[in-house]
């Protein structure tokens, strides 16, 4: 399968008087098929033995045929209550985690959560105020964590973020840093957001002129990427101008989204052309809404779909180095799953994704616990959709990278699936696939998906979905359509449905919670 590529017809064109190192440009088209944004939970606690965890944390990495290119680690040394780093006297988990990256071959990147929240020993701090924030309070964006969000309009924040960068290059000795601009939102006052722009372009600016200075010093070259939203659009509510970003060469490469399955790789390769790479997150924990641990088919089918948009690599987030018990206990959480095991191995390229067996999900809108504004939200998502009374159709675009033209015929089953609510039997809907008609169905109303929440609201994504157990009166019906897989086009698909009859009712809407294309093979 060729992997489709927007011609960058109105892309940008650089203009910088930077002077990098010899070897940068090289830097930038390392392979990176996956990079690992690592966050090592309590690692740097006290209680946790980091050469004990090195013996399990990267298991999955170092496993026969792993795709990992890249470790960035998640992972902030200093102690959040005091913005100190550890004396020289302490063991320094993060040189340790540095080391081992390195002896490994992966790239190491640390990664920089631009306003984090206030975690302490004890957990997330509730009972006392960060001491720098007590003394500052003009530096914060009062918002949805009490402590306040650092405010980047400020001088003085950016001035405090750029000494903590140039501490960090000056100490370890990264390949490069990633700015985090997605984790943790507001940077700006909200409603100001693309208005004060400029203050984030200024702290760019400098954090590329910091890295340019450690490159020369330590004579390597020190590579910038930031993490930014799922499309432009969600760039210029949240305040980011990475169309000037890269005009001024201040980024070697940006991470796109974070719990987006549909991420406009497209658009960012035509405003910003072939000089960025681009790598769209997959995050398992605060997965899209409804997905969250979600089965490998689901992995292979939103990967396959960036690479066909164009991606540049993949990054993983909130995914597992290890499956052990040992693993687990000394992360701090549960052991990671076999499907990011396998996943390890196979999402990091088009040749070991094809053949395999894919689901392609429709993007679901769901809150976002760790934001204000537009990024992590996926406020654009298709999904839930409320079907209308009279019968007119609603339509839903659902994306498919298989060529399923190209498969022999007998070696693979194509169906559509919709995860319906509140539907009775008696009812009648009427489904076409690209303007026509699909056949009568299975209807299953005995279906139960304990991550549909309906009629209740969806909870925030993350913990809440894995605590929560079947509902048996759960009203889900799962209606599975088999599909002509010649039929099925490359790209965007449109599935209209409409409800040509109800079974009597009053005030009883149906909703479709789910839309999927199943691609099953022989494996």
């Amino acid at each position: 399968m060729e992997q489709r590529r927007s011609t960058p017809d109105a892309a940008v064109e650089t203009e910088n008087s930077w002077s990098f190192h010899p070897d940068h440009q090289r830097a930038v088209d390392r392979r990176r098929r996956i990079i690992v944004q690592y966050d090592p939970g309590g690692m740097g606690s006290p209680e946790i033995d980091v050469h004990a965890w090195n013996k399990y944390g990267y298991q999955y990495f170092d496993q026969p045929n792993s795709q990992v290119d890249a470790i960035w680690w998640d992972y902030d040394p200093r102690d959040p209550m005091s913005n100190r780093l550890p004396a020289d006297t302490e063991v320094d988990s993060l040189a340790v985690a540095l080391e081992e990256t390195h002896r490994r071959g992966f790239e190491a990147f640390w990664h920089h959560r631009i306003s984090e929240v206030d975690i302490g020993p004890d957990g997330l701090a509730m009972d006392r105020l960060n001491p720098l924030k007590a003394e500052h309070p003009d530096w914060l964006i009062k918002t949805w964590w009490w402590q306040g969000m650092w405010n980047l309009d400020v001088p003085e924040v950016r001035d405090f973020k750029v000494e903590l960068l140039r501490q960090m290059t000056e100490r370890y000795d990264f390949d490069g840093y990633q700015i985090d601009f997605h984790r943790h939102l507001p940077v700006l006052p909200l409603g100001r957001q693309w208005e004060l722009r400029d203050s984030v372009t200024d702290l760019m600016r400098r954090l590329r002129e910091t890295l340019l200075e450690a490159s020369a010093a330590k004579d390597k070259p020190i590579l910038l990427s930031a993490k930014v939203p799922r499309s432009l659009e969600d760039c210029r509510v949240d305040g980011f101008d990475v169309v000037r970003w890269v005009q001024e060469g201040l980024v070697d490469m940006l991470t796109l989204g974070s719990r987006s399955y549909e991420v406009d790789i497209e658009g960012y390769r035509a405003a910003l052309g072939p000089s960025v790479k681009l790598y769209p997150c997959l995050d398992d924990h605060h997965g899209s809404d409804a997905y969250q641990d979600a089965p490998l088919e689901v992995f292979r089918g939103v990967t396959s779909s960036w690479w066909h948009q164009g991606a540049d690599g993949i990054e993983t987030f909130n995914w597992s180095g290890g499956p052990a018990p040992e693993s687990s206990a000394a992360r701090g959480s549960k052991p990671g799953p076999e499907s990011q095991k396998t996943g390890y191995r196979e999402i990091g390229s088009v040749d070991t994704l094809n053949g395999k067996s894919k689901v392609f999900p429709v993007e679901r809108r769901g809150g976002y616990p760790w934001a204000e504004g537009a990024s992590g939200h996926n406020l654009h998502a298709q999904l839930p959709l409320k079907l209308a009374y009279d019968g007119r159709p609603s339509d839903v675009t659902a994306y498919c990278a298989e060529d399923l033209s190209e498969v022999p015929e007998g070696v693979r089953d194509v169906s559509l699936r919709l995860t319906v609510f509140d539907s009775e039997p008696g009812d009648r809907l009427e489904v076409k696939l690209n303007a026509k008609p699909l056949g009568e169905g299975v209807f299953d109303y005995d279906w139960k998906d304990r991550k549909i929440f309906s009629p209740l609201p969806q909870p925030n994504s993350g913990t809440g979905y894995s605590r929560r157990e079947v509902d048996p009166e759960q009203k889900l019906l799962l209606v599975t359509y088999d599909l002509d897989p010649d039929a099925v086009r490359l790209g965007d698909n449109t599935v209209a449905i409409s409800v040509i009859h109800q079974a009597p009712h009053i005030l009883r809407q149906l909703q479709v919670e789910k839309v999927e294309l199943h691609v099953t093979y022989g494996e």
